[in-house]
């Protein structure tokens, strides 16, 4: 057991983004095709967090052509480069399913000023 948390705890992140329930974030994420690498970014509100330590994750929504698009992104992975808070949210629960019956003005989340 000691030489799992050893392991799992020089693969974590010395700093790790804060991200609330509710915010707009805007992740930068490494993508790889073939020998290249490129960052392609992806912005939306965050619906949930789960778990902790080196299994924490959290999904993100947007809408995209559309569509809705949800992505869950592990905090401490390698390809997750970089996280910018666009812009934080005002909510009282602490899972957001419910913005996903929501269309257009519905669905959106107040600023927290």
């Amino acid at each position: 057991m000691d030489m799992i948390k050893a392991f799992t705890s020089e693969q974590l992140k010395k700093e790790v983004p804060v991200i609330n329930i509710g915010d707009t974030v805007r992740i930068h994420n490494k993508i790889k095709e073939g020998a290249r690498e490129r960052i392609q970014l992806f912005e939306g509100v965050v619906i949930a967090k789960k778990n902790g330590g080196i299994s924490e994750t959290f999904t993100v929504r947007r809408i995209a052509y559309g569509v809705g698009v949800e992505k869950t992104f592990p905090i401490h992975s390698p390809n997750v480069v970089k996280v910018d808070i666009v812009r934080s949210g005002k909510v009282r629960r602490a899972k957001l399913y419910y913005v996903r019956d929501r269309v257009g003005k519905a669905a959106k989340i107040k600023e927290n000023i």
